[in-house]
C-alpha cells in the first residue's frame, strides 16, 4: 500500500474523495471518470441498475481492484491499496452481501477471524480465548441488538443476527468507513428494521457508511447523501433531504439530467 500524506484536503468534512477514476477489463470500460465524495459521520448511498459500476467502484475503494487512472483520497491521503488488508489497515471495512462469516465457528471466533489475540511470543504464542470472548461480548453489547451469546455458532443465527455480527466485526476495529453491500436484501421487515437501527448507530458513533442498495425507500430513510451510477459513470449526486425517489429513478434511467 502507498499513501501520499502530502495530499491537500478539499474540505474538512470529506473522508473519501474519488476523482476521475476509470477502470477497464479488456475492452469493457467498467468505470468512466467517476468522481464523488463521502463525508465524515454520514451515511452515503450509492445507487444504480445492475451493471452500473457500483460494485466495481467499491472494489477499487476496498483494495480489490486498482484503477487504471484517477485519484482516490482517504482521510486526506492519496491511497494506492494493493490488497483488501491494506484498506482494512487504513480504516475501511466492507460488509459483503454474503457476509463472509464461517458458519461452523462461534460469534467470537468470527469477530476475531484473522485478528486473533495471543499471548506469549511467536512461534510459541497461544490463542488468548478468554480475552477474545470477553472483548467480543463487549463489542456485541455495545453495538448489536438481539445477538445471542458470543459462544453460539453462526449457523444457528437468523439472517438479521448474522448481519449484526458482520456489522459488529466491521465497526469494532478502528474503522473510519464501513461499506455495506445490500445489507437487508434477504431480510424480513422486523430484521430489516433492526439492521437499519445498527446502521444509524454506526453514524451516530462517528463512522462514515457507504450503503449500496436497490431499496429507494431505505435509501431515503437512512442516507444523508445519494450518488447515482449509470453505465460506469457517476451521473449525479443529491442531498437526501433535497430529492425524491422519483428524481433518483429519473437519474438512474436518464430521464432526468444531473
Amino acid at each position: 500500500m502507498t499513501i501520499d500524506s502530502t495530499a491537500t484536503p478539499r474540505t474538512a468534512t470529506d473522508l473519501l474523495r474519488v476523482e476521475d477514476v476509470s477502470l477497464s477489463f479488456g475492452p469493457v470500460r467498467a468505470l468512466r471518470d467517476v468522481s464523488l465524495t463521502l463525508r465524515r459521520g454520514e451515511i452515503t448511498a450509492l445507487v444504480g441498475d445492475n451493471g452500473a459500476g457500483k460494485s466495481t467502484l467499491v472494489r477499487c475503494v476496498s483494495g480489490i481492484h486498482r484503477p487504471n487512472s484517477g485519484v482516490i483520497t482517504f482521510d486526506d491521503n492519496v491511497i494506492h491499496f494493493h490488497t483488501p488488508d491494506d484498506a482494512r489497515n487504513a480504516g475501511i471495512e466492507t460488509v459483503h452481501q454474503n457476509l463472509a462469516l464461517v458458519e461452523d465457528l462461534t460469534v467470537w471466533q468470527n469477530l476475531f477471524l484473522n485478528r486473533e489475540k495471543v499471548y506469549g511470543k511467536r512461534p510459541f504464542a497461544l490463542l488468548n480465548r478468554r480475552a477474545m470472548k470477553r472483548d467480543a461480548a463487549q463489542m456485541v453489547s455495545t453495538l448489536a441488538v438481539n445477538v445471542p451469546a458470543v459462544t453460539s455458532r453462526v449457523r444457528r443465527l437468523s439472517g438479521g443476527q448474522r448481519q449484526a455480527v458482520a456489522i459488529c466485526r466491521a465497526a469494532s476495529f478502528s474503522s473510519k468507513l464501513v461499506i455495506m453491500d445490500e445489507p437487508t436484501a434477504a431480510l424480513g421487515v422486523q430484521e430489516t428494521a433492526k439492521v437499519e437501527q445498527l446502521i444509524r448507530r454506526l453514524r451516530n458513533d462517528g463512522h462514515a457508511v457507504l450503503l449500496i442498495s436497490h431499496n429507494f425507500e431505505q435509501v431515503l430513510r437512512l442516507s444523508d447523501q445519494v450518488w447515482v451510477m449509470r453505465a460506469g459513470r457517476c451521473v449525479g449526486g443529491r442531498r437526501t433531504t433535497e430529492t425524491t425517489g422519483e428524481e433518483i429513478v429519473g437519474l438512474i434511467t436518464g430521464t432526468i439530467a444531473a
